[in-house]
């Protein structure tokens, strides 16, 4: 059995998540290769496009799909793809000839709507955020029009039921009622969101969480690590980290503002430092209460993994999120995690025993939550050893890479017979 995982890209967020399944599936004998539009590193197994014909496809694709949102310029988002630009991935896969196909995020024009379904093989699609079943956007920010089949789009800004948001629903109702999918969400909220909507609600959905590797993330000395990465010893460092940390909306930094302000307000102010990555220092910053390191982005996990490790808590005030990497990633290297209740985060975050879940969106209760994670020394060994736990007994790399190569058997065994 031979599978073919499309994605974007193997970085990133969703990339990074489909790498590591690539690597796991590898890892325990199942053959896998990748087939991206933007290849990071060496592995053989990666195909990327090499001829200029491609690489300028893609180039061109960024623009075509943009273009039918210049109709909505009081647009509230740029998060909305319409995937109708050209592509060229029929004939590569068929020359990869795979027995299965699992797609992973697979916007930025990289595959066509109508393209899914023209593979003949079975499809299992893995689900890194909302975009499958909505009509464009890839966080619906509650507004659960998806349920029935989009149009009026809030995030359009829109009050037309047949704007472009309907019609893309429509593009992929009408491409994919006869496609022979399989659903996988990494938590149980995507699947409950995918079973509701209007394009999937007749779908078999598995939930299989995300994994990664544990050696590679994990405990490090603390110590050590503030000294690479020249951060102090002598205070409690408090992290923050996201693709486009400072900017990005949904991933809740104006709502980290407050909480910590909050926080430097009840007596923490000498002895909080806050840590940020994945985002350079701003031009105007944005005063924080505390004195804020800004650590830029990185490309390879074993900073990452030391970012994590220097510090005593994890902040993710996301609005809506899946099950993100970076949380995943910090209780693996034993680093307690603070979030709101929403989304995947409760899968990870176990409240009070490796973190703290605030009650969505109370800044005080965010505050709250940090501080409870710092002011004892002896609970915040413990949590720190309950996140590991956590991340050894439920996210490594092998046990998602078996319960694919499991749900795979199956649905090809299904298929052949």
């Amino acid at each position: 059995m031979k599978s073919l995982i499309i994605s974007t890209s193997n970085s990133g967020g969703a990339g990074r998540a489909a790498y590591r399944l690539h690597q796991g599936l590898q890892n325990i004998g199942t053959p896998s290769q990748m087939l991206v539009q933007t290849k990071v590193g060496d592995d053989s197994n990666i195909i990327a496009p090499q001829i200029s014909l491609e690489k300028g496809l893609s180039k061109l694709g960024h623009a075509l799909d943009a273009m039918p949102l210049r109709f909505y310029p009081q647009s509230k988002t740029t998060e909305f793809s319409t995937q109708w630009s050209p592509d060229l991935i029929i004939p590569r896969v068929a020359r990869l000839n795979p027995d299965l196909i699992n797609l992973h995020w697979i916007n930025e024009s990289h595959l066509r709507i109508e393209t899914i379904a023209k593979f003949k093989q079975p499809i299992v699609w893995t689900l890194h955020d909302m975009w499958s079943f909505t009509g464009g956007c890839h966080y619906d920010q509650n507004c659960n029009r998806y349920v029935d089949s989009c149009g009026a789009c809030p995030q359009l800004n829109s009050t037309n039921n047949w704007d472009l948001s309907r019609l893309t629903w429509q593009r992929k109702f009408q491409a994919w009622k006869n496609s022979n999918l399989t659903i996988v969400t990494p938590s149980s909220w995507l699947a409950k969101c995918a079973s509701s909507s209007s394009l999937f609600q007749s779908l078999r959905t598995e939930v299989i969480p995300n994994g990664l590797d544990i050696q590679k993330y994990k405990p490090i000395n603390c110590q050590m690590a503030r000294e690479l990465l020249n951060l102090p010893q002598d205070k409690q460092l408090v992290l923050f980290g996201a693709i486009n940390a400072t900017s990005a909306q949904r991933k809740g930094f104006h709502l980290l503002q407050p909480a910590l302000q909050n926080l430097c307000g009840s007596g923490w102010n000498d002895q909080i430092e806050l840590i940020v990555f994945g985002s350079s220092r701003p031009g105007n910053q944005t005063d924080l209460g505390f004195k804020t390191h800004y650590l830029g982005k990185f490309s390879d996990e074993l900073s990452l993994a030391l970012v994590y490790a220097a510090a005593d808590v994890f902040i993710a005030p996301s609005l809506q999120d899946n099950l993100p990497n970076t949380v995943m990633e910090a209780i693996a290297c034993g680093t307690p995690c603070v979030a709101f209740k929403i989304g995947g985060m409760s899968e990870m975050i176990e409240h009070q025993k490796n973190g703290y879940l605030a009650q969505p969106f109370d800044v005080e209760d965010l505050a709250k939550g940090i501080a409870w994670v710092l002011e004892s020394r002896e609970r915040h060994q413990q949590l720190c050893i309950n996140a590991r736990e956590k991340a050894v007994q439920e996210f490594t790399q092998e046990l998602q890479a078996r319960r694919y190569t499991s749900l795979f058997n199956e649905l090809l065994a299904d298929y052949n017979r």
